[in-house]
């Protein structure tokens, strides 16, 4: 049985900044595209059978940067529809809305968390035959990755909220054993070859 190594884009100015970036299509920073270049030698070694990406072009240039051929963008790859807080920081939306927490409070005019996770559920779905053959990366975001995980192990979406924020250009595992899905790994930026 293969592993979901998941793989979050690299940096770009509003990821640096702490602004939400669900839809908005941002070019990587130099230090992003460093990034997913570092990745090179752990995917190799990796060997995934299949790859998937968000079709926003940081996670698409991730994905080619870090050695990935074949990849298939995959829309339910996409990041959280922050709606009304797109742009924002949590700074900034606490003062609109004193308070505030993503996952429980959801935000404006944009994807319910029930929502994300109809898409995680859908991208598990499909990927899972593949895992049989071997592992299978997917390149996503930040919020996506974490419900991602969540119904991976089975939980909540709400339980994302429990995994740290993967750092742009990081690569995360997911894995079985003793027949219950595990996190193998989260949050690994070097010395992947170890680990993968």
């Amino acid at each position: 049985m293969g592993e979901l190594i998941l793989i979050r884009h690299g940096e770009t100015a509003w990821s640096r900044s702490g602004q939400y970036a669900g839809r908005t299509d941002l070019p990587m920073t130099d230090a992003g595209r460093a990034a997913a270049r570092a990745l090179t030698s752990a995917l190799a070694a990796s060997r995934p059978v299949a790859a998937f990406s968000s079709p926003l072009s940081r996670a698409v240039q991730t994905a080619e940067l870090a050695g990935l051929t074949g990849v298939q963008p995959d829309t339910d790859l996409l990041e959280w529809d922050y709606g009304g807080y797109e742009g924002l920081t949590e700074t900034q939306i606490r003062a609109l809305r004193p308070g505030w927490d993503l996952w429980r409070d959801g935000v404006v005019a944009g994807e319910r968390l029930d929502q994300v996770a109809a898409r995680c559920d859908a991208v598990l779905g499909r990927v899972g035959s593949l895992l049989a053959e071997g592992n299978v990366a997917l390149i996503a975001h930040g919020h996506l990755q974490r419900v991602l995980t969540a119904r991976w192990l089975g939980l909540d979406p709400s339980a994302g909220q429990l995994f740290a924020h993967p750092h742009p250009g990081t690569i995360s595992l997911l894995g079985i054993e003793r027949g219950r899905p595990v996190v193998s790994a989260w949050n690994i930026a070097q010395h992947l070859d170890a680990a993968v």
